[in-house]
């Protein structure tokens, strides 16, 4: 949903009224208006093929000296971005095209008359060769291609549309563009662009710039000359379309599912693994660990009872404190704060928010919302810490609202080194990095400190039974309860609910493909968080029968074993779909896929540790003990 109507007002006259979310409001031309076109950066695409790969990860500004586009009168202006937007790599500049609604359709233009050097030619051709494609906006609609869906017959518009053509051995630059706008006339004289298609092709010939341009005229492709420098004219048509399609529906055409059928059976497969997952936890609940209760809780406790093997055994050292308590705490109170800005920003998304017409709404609404909640992580460190035995609450408080992020904008900083020497455009500028560490500092460090002393306050969550003074011996576990294999067996689980989604996120990311099933997302989401905590609980259960009371970590280390998959399908993904040809492209992506496993480890970390531990209590609260 892009358009948000509802406010919806009791009025004593019954009134309805509507209301647009700031950045969707709709705009009204009249008939001459001058339409802006905005230029944003350009950026690597995947071609239609399916074979085809990724070759890049670099973003490169618009006006990058090399490229030699044509720049407007006055120079070109930088336009308001949202943070999100800037941290995307949105570098939106205005533009030479001059656009008037309804006005010189199908007449072709000379843009401006260019040279390029030797050097620039081969530059050009290595981003051709990598199938860079420009990225224009106009009215905020992205300009794209139109395409068709081989499976399903549907016609969408693909965003981006290429620099160049590689097909032949010498690759030839883009220099003509027929620009197609579609408008909806919604009132008679008001006219709405519902709709922004380019056909690039490369012209060449004569590229002086006197006389009128052909556009029809047949002709052979340009050729940049990589030994002497090149005249390269740039021409564009503009042809105005007639639309029935309305404003609020306009993002239709480009938010377009590849067969849809994939996600629904993802869906599908993901409910029957948590059906099933919650079957055996119900079993294991309603008749194990019954029966088990009411053995242990007969009056007559004859001695085979006393001696029996089981997790009852371990009441006195199942709430032993783990090693490194105040690390465990941190990292439930981290995975707290990001399962809080996970599950407000897909409730945002699904309310229809995150308009894609408000460019980088996603990661700015992501940013503030994980500045707010960090009391949450604070709160549960705290009580987390406090349960473990821990008594050194500032320190902890301290830990926990310094070492992620500072984690977290190290590898940024890194990575934005990386591109800065790449002369990429995605490197984030001083001034917005300067505003998240103001961000963290001026909010989301003191939330937490507030959490923290709230949480001490609180204390430790009680337990059922007292630990005894002197530690029991382990036997020897059986191998599928060893601590590596564990973590492997309960994370293939969560991960297979999750895979099929996590491809069409991945290429969100990377290839820059527009990511709206939020829908699909959010019941893929809550399938995962389920299967964390069900198959969290089944192994925490094993181990607790083997007589290993050692479960606080074991129990993240388990719920955040889909980290581990996610981590070897990244480098499947980047086998599969990427050809990166560059160093800096290598370490950008396994850099991003790094912070994608560390935030998922700690994510489903948490879920399995909390629901883990919810279920030893109850458990050992149900038991007699003298």
């Amino acid at each position: 949903m892009r358009l948000l109507l509802g406010g919806i007002f009791l009025l004593p006259v019954a009134r309805v009224s509507a209301f647009y979310l700031p950045g969707t409001a709709p705009r009204n031309f009249e008939q001459g208006e001058r339409v802006d076109l905005f230029v944003n950066a350009l950026t690597p695409m995947l071609t239609g093929n399916d074979d085809s790969k990724l070759k890049s990860l670099i973003n490169y500004d618009y006006y990058n000296p090399a490229f030699h586009f044509c720049q407007p009168e006055g120079g070109p202006k930088s336009q308001p971005e949202s943070l999100g937007s800037i941290l995307f790599g949105d570098r939106i500049f205005n533009s030479p095209y001059d656009i008037k609604m309804l006005e010189d359709n199908g007449t072709c233009h000379t843009l401006c008359t260019q040279e390029v050097s030797p050097e620039d030619a081969m530059f050009i051709h290595d981003r051709i060769r990598e199938d860079y494609a420009l990225n224009w906006l106009v009215d905020g609609l992205p300009a794209a291609e139109m395409k068709k869906d081989l499976n399903t017959g549907d016609i969408f518009y693909d965003m981006g549309f290429n620099l160049g053509d590689d097909e032949t051995e010498t690759p030839y630059l883009n220099n003509h563009y027929d620009i197609v706008l579609r408008y909806h006339e919604r009132d008679p004289g008001v006219y709405r662009v519902v709709g922004v298609l380019v056909w690039p092709s490369s012209r060449g010939g004569p590229q002086e710039s006197t006389g009128k341009p052909e556009c029809d005229a047949k002709i052979q492709p340009l050729l940049l000359s990589e030994t002497q420098a090149t005249t390269v004219r740039y021409t564009y048509r503009v042809t105005w379309d007639e639309s029935d399609t309305p404003w609020a529906t306009r993002w239709d055409n480009y938010l377009h599912i590849f067969d849809p059928r994939i996600h629904w059976f993802s869906i599908a497969y993901s409910i029957v693994i948590v059906l099933f997952l919650c079957v055996m936890v119900a079993v294991i609940l309603m008749r194990t660990v019954s029966r088990d209760i009411s053995r242990y809780n007969a009056i007559d406790l004859s001695e085979d009872v006393q001696e029996d093997w089981g997790w009852k055994l371990v009441h006195g050292e199942v709430f032993r404190p783990p090693r490194f308590p105040m690390l465990l705490a941190v990292m439930v109170g981290n995975g707290a704060q990001l399962c809080a800005m996970c599950s407000v920003t897909l409730v945002f998304a699904l309310l229809g928010f995150l308009s894609p017409s408000n460019r980088g709404s996603l990661a700015t609404v992501m940013i503030v919302c994980w500045s707010f909640f960090g009391g949450f992580g604070g709160y549960y460190s705290s009580r987390v810490y406090a349960s473990l035995g821990g008594i050194d609450h500032r320190k902890a408080a301290f830990v926990t609202a310094t070492v992620l992020p500072t984690l977290v904008f190290i590898v940024i900083f890194l990575l934005n080194f990386f591109l800065l020497i790449a002369g990429s455009s995605g490197a984030v500028p001083f001034t917005t990095m300067l505003l998240i560490v103001v961000l963290w500092f001026g909010i989301s460090a003191p939330l937490s400190a507030i959490g923290s002393y709230i949480g001490s306050r609180q204390g430790g969550v009680s337990h059922p039974v007292r630990v005894n003074p002197i530690p029991r011996q382990i036997p020897p576990a059986p191998r599928y309860l060893h601590p590596w294999a564990a973590i492997l067996l309960a994370g293939i689980l969560p991960f297979g609910a999750a895979f099929i989604e996590l491809y069409f996120i991945m290429s969100s990311i990377f290839a820059s493909r527009a990511y709206y099933a939020f829908g699909f997302l959010a019941l893929t989401a809550g399938v995962v968080a389920l299967t964390t905590g069900t198959v969290t609980i089944l192994f925490t259960y094993f181990i607790l029968c083997a007589e290993d009371y050692r479960w606080h970590w074991r129990a993240f280390m388990t719920g955040g074993g889909s980290a581990f998959w996610i981590l070897l399908y990244g480098l499947f993904y980047w086998a599969s779909r990427l050809s990166l040809g560059s160093f800096t492209s290598v370490v950008l992506y396994l850099g991003y896929l790094f912070l994608i496993c560390l935030f998922d480890f700690l994510v489903t970390g948490t879920i399995g540790f909390l629901a883990s531990y919810w279920v030893v209590r109850r458990l050992y609260s149900a038991i007699r003990v003298d």
